[in-house]
Order: structure tokens, then C-alpha cells, then sequence
């Protein structure tokens, strides 16, 4: 398993509900109810009401957070993926899979992420969604008490050691590692300064790029800034002050053209490497976008919308005449080992969160359908062992449908080739 620690947990008792909205409990009860979050009524839109259904909720950045722009597309993909599968027959031939009743805005506050799941928990067997790195953390400790089995919309590398959760792609850390290395290869940089935002995702990939930094002999600095286009005075600062010839950037799209675009006009003429949630197709039109063009490149832990892949094709196809966003990408390569841990779950005839829980932590591969490696997909071995340590680096690009296409196809670089994952590396950034 994952996790170095034991966490032992009781099941959360729920009470039934009338007019078939699913509450259950583990041992089953009259109704129809086969487990908290499970039911042999069907899903309020079933394709086959002769199956039941299994719940699963949401809580995302719906509205007014910084991540809205992409978190509405990643929650609308899932939907999409799950109506798929619902299409092709379900889980297991016995279940179909609802993920539009019981899902909730966080507003990117972790208090709120806390209180809006509270409000779902009894009502679902696992989360398809659970949006961002700190508001996530605010309920790692209910999920793992109640062995509540979630896919989190985020990379840090605390997942690595948490069995509840089912990441997909390379952490914030390694993605971070393998862009130095990749700059040291296209660049040659002397310097490198790590511009984030605060807690496990900004602090993830800024211990990253310091990592890399020392193993590559580079000099290295670290600038925190808080979140809001308006608020990056600082850190324009620092960078057009201290002219580092590489700049690792873990912002909001928004913080990550104000800074980019003002620094580029005070003069800055070095290069921008931004994490996959630093960009947004909409910055093309932004007073930003020929910096962007001069001196941006984004790192991710997956191929970009436009990739001939079947994955990425079966994603377009369900979710006809949208506007292209890598929020649709994420969110439908996220669902796929959570369809396979359900698949396991079913087929092992232990249909309740401890039983989704066991299928997860003997999944060693998954099958991505070509959008990630299989081995992406490995949730059995112990944290060093399963890290999934390979990227891309992206080149900003009109003519591509999110604005962005592959400079370099999935890699791992020396640094994150040799790193021991031993803790988040979060925990490691002085």
C-alpha cells in the first residue's frame, strides 16, 4: 500500500432515505439500499433501471475561486465519462454511476471544501472529484477515518502516501524537477527562482524545482505570492530585480499573466516554466499573451486536449461543440482508476467503501486508453515505488485548440529519476 501509517476507521452509519435518494450503510438495509452510497434503485437518470446505482460526489471550484475556469470544464468532463460508461453497460454489468446529485461548490476555501463535504459524505461511496491540494486537505483525515475513496483535482505529492486517494500523473514535485532538467537541456540556466502560490501545490513544486536546482548546480531562490492578478507586485519585483534565467511559475492562470506579462514589459528577458494549472487558453487574448509567447512554456502531467489518442478522441466525442480547455482533459483522464478501482470493487463482491478501498490498493496499472502510460496507474507498490515520474512540456501555440502543443513528449529527467519519495516534498521547502 501507499501510506506508511495505519489509520483505523468506522465506516460512516447513514440513515435511509425516502423517495429513493441513496443512504445506506455497510451491512445493507430494506429499501434498496446496498451500501452508504450504493443502492440497488437506479440513478435518478439511468440508462438501464433494471441496475443499480452507485454515487459518487463532487466538490469543485464552481464559481468565484481562482481555478473556476478550469474546474467547471474538469466537472463537466467527468459527467460526460461517467455517462459513458453508464452507456457501455455500467460497473460490472450491476451498477451504473451517478456523479451529478450531490455536487458542491468550494469556492477554493478549504473551511468551505470541509463544510460542503460534510453536507455529501453520508450520501455517496467516494468522491470523483475533490478540487485542489489544501481545501482537500482539510478532509484527508474524514476520508481516511471513513475510508472514503477520492480522485483528487490536484498533483502534490502527499497523494503518494494517502491510499484513499487516486491520483492520476506526476506530482507538482516531480513535474517541477523534470522542468529544470528539461531547461538545463534547452537553456542552460544558472539561476532559478521559484514563483508559488502557498501550501502543498505552490510549495510542492517550488521544493521540486529547488531539488533539481542543487542536483544541477544552479542557484536557487523561492518567492511566495499570494493569490489575485492584483497581488504580484512582489513577485514582478523580485524577478525583474534578480533576473533569474529561469523562473518555475505555480500560480493562478490569472497571477501567472500579470506576472509574465509585467515582468517581460519591465524588461525581464529570461524564461517561464508554469506548472499545468498556470495556463489557460483564455490568456491568448489577454494583454499578456506576447509575453507568454516570447518566454512561457507550460509543464503537465498529460498530453494537452488536441492528442491522437483514444482517450483523448472518446473525450472529444462525448463532449461535442465545447470550447477546447485542458480542464476537460484532466477531468476525464482522473476518472479512469477510479472506474477501475469500482470495476475491481464489483467484481470482488465487496460493494461498500472498504471493499472500493481493497480494489484501489491492488490496482498496479490502468488503463488510461493511450492519455497516460498504464503504469500512471499504479496504486499498490509503496510510495517510491508507484510515484509516476514522467511529463511534458508544452509550447504556447494559436493554432491548437488549448492554446498549447507538445515541445517534448512524456520524459523523466535525471533529478526526478533519482529523487527517493520519502515524505511530500512540500514538507522539505525552507
Amino acid at each position: 500500500m501507499k501510506s506508511r501509517y495505519v489509520v483505523t476507521g468506522v465506516a460512516v452509519v447513514a440513515l435511509l432515505s425516502a423517495c429513493g435518494v441513496i443512504r445506506g450503510d455497510d451491512e445493507g438495509s430494506k429499501g434498496g439500499a446496498v451500501a452508504t452510497g450504493v443502492t440497488n434503485e437506479p440513478c435518478p437518470k439511468a440508462i438501464d433501471k433494471k441496475k443499480g446505482c452507485i454515487y459518487l460526489g463532487t466538490v469543485s471550484d464552481l464559481t468565484q475561486g481562482p481555478f473556476a475556469a478550469l474546474a467547471v470544464p474538469i466537472t463537466d468532463a467527468q459527467k460526460a465519462f461517467w455517462k459513458r460508461v453508464n452507456t457501455a453497460g455500467g460497473i460490472g454489468g450491476k451498477y451504473e454511476v451517478d456523479v451529478e446529485s450531490y455536487v458542491r461548490d468550494n469556492k477554493y476555501n478549504p473551511e468551505t471544501h470541509r463544510q460542503v463535504y460534510n453536507e455529501i459524505k453520508d450520501k455517496v461511496l467516494g468522491l470523483a472529484q475533490t478540487l485542489g491540494s489544501p481545501t482537500t486537505a482539510a478532509i484527508i483525515d474524514d476520508l481516511k477515518a471513513n475510508s472514503v475513496v477520492a480522485a483528487p483535482a490536484s498533483w502534490t505529492s502527499a497523494w503518494e502516501f494517502e491510499d484513499v486517494i487516486i491520483e492520476t500523473g506526476s506530482n507538482y514535485c516531480i513535474e517541477a524537477m523534470n522542468s529544470v532538467d528539461y531547461a538545463m537541456e534547452a537553456y542552460k540556466p544558472k539561476s532559478v527562482m521559484a514563483v508559488h502560490l502557498a501550501g502543498d501545490y505552490g510549495a510542492d513544486a517550488a521544493a521540486g524545482a529547488k531539488i533539481a536546482a542543487e542536483k544541477n548546480g544552479l542557484e536557487f531562490t523561492a518567492v511566495e505570492t499570494p493569490s489575485g492578478a492584483t497581488e504580484q507586485g512582489r513577485a514582478i519585483t523580485e524577478i525583474t530585480k534578480n533576473k533569474p534565467d529561469l523562473v518555475i511559475l505555480t500560480t493562478g492562470p490569472a497571477d501567472a499573466a500579470a506576472i509574465i506579462g509585467q515582468s517581460a514589459a519591465a524588461g525581464y528577458k529570461g524564461r517561464f516554466i508554469g506548472t499545468g494549472p498556470t495556463w489557460n487558453p483564455a490568456l491568448l487574448k489577454s494583454p499578456a499573451a506576447p509575453a507568454l509567447k516570447a518566454l512561457y512554456e507550460q509543464s503537465s502531467p498529460g498530453k494537452p486536449y488536441g492528442a491522437d489518442t483514444p482517450g483523448h478522441q472518446a473525450m472529444r466525442d462525448a463532449l461535442p461543440g465545447v470550447t477546447p480547455n485542458d480542464g476537460y482533459t484532466s477531468g476525464w483522464a482522473w476518472s479512469y482508476p477510479l472506474k477501475a478501482a469500482l470495476e475491481k470493487m464489483v467484481a470482488g463482491g465487496d460493494v461498500s467503501r472498504k471493499g472500493l478501498l481493497a480494489a484501489v490498493k491492488t490496482l498496479a496499472t490502468v488503463d488510461y486508453e493511450g492519455m497516460l502510460p498504464p503504469e500512471a496507474g499504479n496504486f499498490a507498490g509503496d510510495a517510491n515505488a508507484a510515484t509516476f515520474r514522467q511529463t511534458l512540456i508544452n509550447k504556447v501555440d494559436e493554432s491548437a485548440p488549448t492554446g498549447v502543443t507538445e515541445v517534448k513528449d512524456f520524459f523523466t529527467g535525471p533529478t526526478a529519476q533519482a529523487h527517493t519519495m520519502d515524505g511530500p516534498c512540500f514538507s522539505k521547502l525552507s
